[in-house]
């Protein structure tokens, strides 16, 4: 013998729900909803408070989601991205949910927006692959605001990463967006990644130059370069003998900030220690010996 238990209404939810009975009753308002839309008084005041809780859940989640993102380290550029989708979910759930209460076939709702939803992405088909690519970009982090990268044949200082182009600013102050989807599928340099960065010069000399004097000329305008680091230790070495010169492969390490003064200061003073020790710095020539016959 199986008992079943029922529910036991509380005497406030009786007194009100005979108080809204008796009134709808002696209004003719339960008659009226029942006529033209289904639903009697009661169903109405339930879908009501179920709208009411469905917002204020809907806030709660919003908060919550705020809060995560200002306490997490998820890139900047992101919040706003995540904030619209998930605002977007949460009232597709909402609406939803609503219909559900309201007696509305959800299957044919949800096939109707999915049908929509195609026909939109396919219409922005370009937009939305920019938006993934932004995404990728910003979750790998292959580069932040500030780094110069190199990418696609162009280069310049990141500006701004958008959610579906990247700006570029040049070293002669030019502007380039760059499609987000071109820079997730491209090979990208970062330049600015690292903290330090090598220098590496060629430098060539005669053949009656002594090798010995040649680095030690290099090595004085290295040691006396003030941006040049002493550790990892300065590298000068003889790399090749060409047609008409010694080559010599010169590799200094620096600050990345101070890549660019060192690389010039070297072959500016390069040349003067030359001078100034008698090495000549030799170029590609002929020499025709006449001979009498």
């Amino acid at each position: 013998m199986t008992v079943s238990a029922t529910p036991i209404p509380s005497p406030t939810t009786n007194m009100l729900s005979e108080t809204f009975h008796e009134v709808a009753q002696s209004t003719g308002l339960n008659k009226f909803l029942s006529n033209f839309t289904g639903f009697t008084w009661e169903r109405l005041i339930f879908v009501a408070i179920l709208i009411g809780c469905g917002l204020i859940f809907i806030k709660i989640i919003q908060r919550l989601i705020n809060r995560v993102l200002s306490r997490g380290r998820i890139e900047p550029s992101l919040h706003s991205f995540i904030r619209t989708t998930a605002n977007v979910l949460l009232y597709f759930l909402f609406v939803l949910i609503v219909a559900s209460s309201l007696n509305i076939d959800v299957t044919s709702l949800v096939a109707v927006l999915s049908v929509a939803g195609l026909a939109v992405s396919l219409a922005v088909q370009g937009s939305l692959s920019n938006l993934a690519g932004g995404i990728q970009v910003l979750a790998a982090k292959p580069f932040k605001v500030g780094d110069f990268i190199e990418t696609n044949s162009v280069s310049g200082t990141v500006r701004e990463i958008g959610m579906s182009h990247t700006k570029l600013q040049t070293v002669d102050n030019k502007v380039i967006y760059v499609p987000n989807s071109e820079i997730a599928a491209a090979k990208i340099i970062n330049y600015s990644a690292e903290a330090r960065r090598r220098v590496d010069l060629t430098v060539s000399a005669s053949y009656d130059d002594k090798t010995e004097d040649v680095i030690r000329a290099i090595r004085g305008v290295i040691d006396a370069h003030p941006k040049a680091l002493r550790e990892p230790e300065p590298f000068v070495r003889l790399s090749a003998y060409g047609d008409s010169c010694i080559e010599y492969t010169v590799r200094v390490w620096c600050e990345t900030a101070d890549y660019w003064d060192l690389y010039f200061d070297l072959l500016e003073q390069l040349r003067g220690a030359f001078d100034r020790s008698g090495i000549t710095m030799t170029y590609p020539h002929l020499n025709v010996h006449m001979v009498e016959k």
